[in-house]
C-alpha cells in the first residue's frame, strides 16, 4: 500500500488525507469526546433528521433501529480513532462502502448522512461547535462520503451472496456452530468478517466471523452465541434448521498476519472472537515457515471455552503455536485463572509482537488500553469494531 492511494478491486480510490493534519484530527476527536457521555441520544437524534431529510432512507433499515444506533455510534468511534491514520481508514471506508451496496444506498444517500450528522453534532456540542469544528467535521465526511461511493461505484463483484445452511451444532444453551455453503464462489481472507442475514430477520444485518480459512469446498464456519436481547443472535442459535438461506454481504476486516514483516505473533480471543483467529490459525498450518504464535483464549466459566479441545489438538500438531486458556471462574488445567487482560498484560510486555485482539467492543477496549499502557506499538495492534450483535 503507497501513501497516496490503495488499491480497491480494479480502481484506485485517493487516501482520505484531511487538510490541516493533526489540528484538525484533534479538533474532531475533542468535539467527539465532549459528546460521547450522550451518544445514544445523538444517535437517535441524527437517524430522525435523516428520515425527515431523506425519507426514503427509512425503507433501507429494519423496523428495529436499536442495534443500527448502536452500529453507528461504533463506525464514528472507529472512524475517530483512525482519523489521522489515512492508510487504515481508506481500508475501513473502502469495505464499507462495498459492504453498503447490499443495503440498496444510492449516492444522494450520502449527502443526507452527512447533512443529519453535522445537524446532530450541532445540537448536542452547542456552545463548542465552532466554526473551525465545523470545518473540521465537514470536510472529513466529506472525504469519508467520497471515498466510500467511488469504492461502491468500483466494486465489481455481487452486492450480496445465497448461502445455504448445510450444518448447525448446538454447543450447551447459548452457543451453536453453523456451516454454510456459498452458492457462488465467496471471497474472504483468513480473519475477515462478513455482514449475515438470516430468514428469521429480514434486513437485520449481523456481522459474523468466519473460523476457518477459505476452503476448496467453500464451506463457512461460524460460531454464534445467543446474547441476551439479541435480535439475530438467538434466532441463529435457537431457531436455525438446514435448508435455511442466507445472504452474505462482502467481506470487511483488517485482522491479518503481516508474514513479511517476521514479528512473532499475539493473538487475543474472548469468546466467540476466537473464530477469525482459528480462521487464521488454519492459515497459517499451509505455510513453511510461520512465527511463534501466543493464543490466550478467553471465557468466564471453563464452559465458555466450547473449542479449548480443538486448539489443544492443533497446539500439538504446530510447534509454533502456544495456547493459554483463561477463565475468571475456576481453573483450567494448564491455564490462568482471572481476566483475559490481566493473563495477557502479566504474561509479557508484547512490545516486539504483531497483536490480533477479538472479541466485544468493551474487551476489545480495554485490552487495548493495557497493552499500551505496558509499551506496546499501537501501529502493530489490529482489530475489527463490529462484534455485537
Amino acid at each position: 500500500m503507497t501513501a497516496e492511494s490503495v488499491k480497491s478491486d480494479s480502481a484506485l480510490v485517493p487516501l482520505p488525507v484531511i487538510p490541516g493534519g493533526r489540528e484538525m484530527a484533534q479538533l474532531i476527536r475533542e468535539s467527539f469526546a465532549a459528546v460521547e457521555a450522550r451518544a445514544q441520544e445523538l444517535s437517535q437524534y441524527f437517524y430522525g433528521a435523516l428520515f425527515v431529510i431523506a425519507p426514503d432512507t427509512r425503507n433501507l433499515f429494519p423496523v428495529n433501529m436499536t442495534t443500527q444506533r448502536d452500529r453507528l455510534l461504533r463506525a464514528l468511534v472507529y472512524v475517530v480513532q483512525m482519523v489521522d491514520r489515512p492508510d487504515e481508514l481508506v481500508t475501513f471506508l473502502g469495505q464499507l462502502g462495498r459492504d453498503h451496496r447490499k443495503f440498496d444506498v444510492l449516492a444522494r444517500h450520502y449527502d443526507a448522512v452527512g447533512m443529519a450528522l453535522i445537524s446532530a453534532l450541532k445540537r448536542f456540542l452547542g456552545k463548542r461547535w465552532t466554526t473551525d469544528v465545523e470545518i473540521a467535521w465537514t470536510t472529513a465526511y466529506g472525504l469519508i462520503a467520497k471515498t466510500m461511493r467511488e469504492s461502491a461505484a468500483a466494486a465489481t463483484g455481487p452486492a450480496w451472496w445465497w448461502a445455504t445452511v448445510t450444518g448447525h451444532k448446538r454447543i450447551g444453551n447459548d452457543l451453536a456452530m453453523v456451516l454454510v455453503r456459498p452458492e457462488w464462489l465467496f471471497p474472504y481472507r483468513a480473519g475477515n468478517y462478513v455482514s449475515v442475514e438470516i430468514p428469521q430477520r429480514r434486513r437485520l444485518w449481523r456481522y459474523l466471523s468466519p473460523a476457518n480459512a477459505p476452503r476448496e469446498d467453500g464451506t463457512i464456519e461460524f460460531h454464534v452465541r445467543a446474547v441476551e436481547g439479541g435480535w439475530v443472535s438467538r434466532p441463529i442459535v435457537h431457531n436455525t434448521r438446514v435448508g435455511d438461506v442466507w445472504r452474505l454481504g462482502p467481506a470487511l476486516g483488517a485482522l491479518s498476519v503481516h508474514h513479511a514483516e517476521g514479528l512473532k505473533l499475539l493473538m487475543i480471543g474472548g469468546g466467540t472472537g476466537l473464530a477469525p483467529l482459528m480462521s487464521i490459525l488454519e492459515d497459517l498450518t499451509r505455510w513453511k515457515r510461520n512465527p511463534s504464535v501466543q493464543l490466550f483464549f478467553g471465557g468466564r466459566e471453563p464452559e465458555d471455552l466450547y473449542a479449548l479441545e480443538r486448539l489443544r489438538t492443533l497446539e500439538a500438531l504446530c510447534p509454533w503455536l502456544t495456547v493459554t486458556p483463561v477463565t475468571e471462574k475456576a481453573t483450567v488445567s494448564g491455564g490462568y485463572q482471572g481476566t483475559l487482560v490481566k493473563a495477557v498484560t502479566q504474561s509479557g510486555k508484547w512490545t516486539e509482537h504483531q497483536i490480533l485482539v477479538s472479541g466485544s467492543p468493551e474487551m476489545i477496549r480495554v485490552t487495548i488500553a493495557q497493552l499500551l499502557d505496558g509499551g506496546a506499538d499501537l501501529s502493530k495492534i489490529s482489530y475489527d469494531p463490529f462484534t455485537l450483535d
